[in-house]
């Protein structure tokens, strides 16, 4: 199971979801680094082998171009449907050997 780092406007139901699968999930309140930008979100998940999980997807598919040396990096959608999103997350990295440099974008299903 995949080492996940939310960032701080990530839902925590998702959070809670994803822990329910057996991923082992921090939150950046729970790390006590609420208020960190963008940069340090991505290098205390670097320096602590963690996957960001983010909805801010420009800022972070742009890091991930400036830095691609990290531990993966989830970009998603906005779904109201928190079950369906932990589970589309679940679903994206279940089959990846790692996650490592890669960016993983998770998209709402269409309507």
């Amino acid at each position: 199971m995949a080492r996940l780092y939310a960032d701080e406007q990530f839902p925590f139901p998702v959070v809670a979801i994803l822990r329910n699968f057996g991923h082992d999930a921090l939150t950046i309140q729970e790390a006590g680094n609420a208020g960190d930008d963008d940069p340090e979100v991505l290098a205390f998940a670097v320096n602590n082998d963690r996957t960001v999980m983010t909805q801010n997807r420009r800022h972070f598919i742009r890091l991930h171009a400036e830095q691609p040396n990290h531990y993966g990096i989830i970009v998603c959608t906005d779904d109201k449907n928190l079950e369906r999103l932990a589970t589309r997350i679940n679903d994206a990295i279940a089959g990846e050997e790692t996650l490592r440099g890669k960016l993983i974008r998770v998209n709402r299903p269409p309507q």
